[in-house]
């Protein structure tokens, strides 16, 4: 979003609200995404439609960071890649604009970083439970990062303290299997989380 008590972090809405530009028959765009409300909640678009999550729990921050300081020691203080945390508008498509808990993207992609956001497929997303956002990051996103390209995807489920990892095997995204204590990045040798500090006492 172990202390995985009450981690019913992001509350997912697909709505169109008064602040929210309507839907046009293709659906919404990057542009659209740009005149979202400032206001502290989660915006992101997929396959034109919106989508709205409110701010996180402080679990979800916690288990975020934990991950995210590890990733960041092996890949972007090495001068490997860059680490970013959400929110970080990725583009992949011209009607899917997502904000992922956690994402890599490789120094041999950095043409995908512009001033505004990513363009491109990451190399590795991270997206963290909550009971209101599992179906759409096991199922809904899974299929638009397999769609778009995205090389690895960890889901981590704070409650059963594991990552379900999926891999790039051509065109799908592959299960790789469910971790506790470690986790490896198969996209940079050598990289693995330590999930004992992930998550906690």
């Amino acid at each position: 979003m172990a202390g995985a008590v009450g981690i019913a972090s992001k509350r997912n809405v697909a709505a169109t609200t008064p602040s929210t530009p309507s839907i046009s028959r293709s659906g919404l765009t990057f542009d659209d995404y740009l005149a979202f409300p400032d206001d502290g909640a989660r915006h992101e678009i997929i396959a034109g439609r919106h989508y709205v999550s409110a701010a996180p729990y402080l679990d979800h921050q916690r288990i975020s960071r934990r991950i995210q300081f590890q990733l960041y020691e092996q890949i972007e203080l090495p001068g490997r890649g860059e680490v970013f945390n959400a929110p970080t508008a990725v583009q992949l498509s011209d009607h899917d604009v997502v904000e992922p808990d956690l994402l890599v993207v490789l120094a041999e992609r950095d043409s995908y970083l512009s001033a505004r956001k990513v363009e491109g497929p990451p190399d590795l997303v991270v997206e963290i439970l909550s009971p209101s956002s599992e179906r759409r990051d096991r199922e809904l996103k899974l299929r638009l990062y397999e769609r778009a390209g995205v090389g690895e995807y960890w889901i981590v489920d704070p409650i059963a303290r594991q990552v379900v990892k999926y891999v790039r095997r051509e065109t799908l995204l592959e299960p790789a299997g469910s971790f506790g204590d470690q986790v490896a990045f198969d996209g940079l040798p050598g990289v693995v989380v330590d999930l004992g500090p992930v998550w906690g006492p």
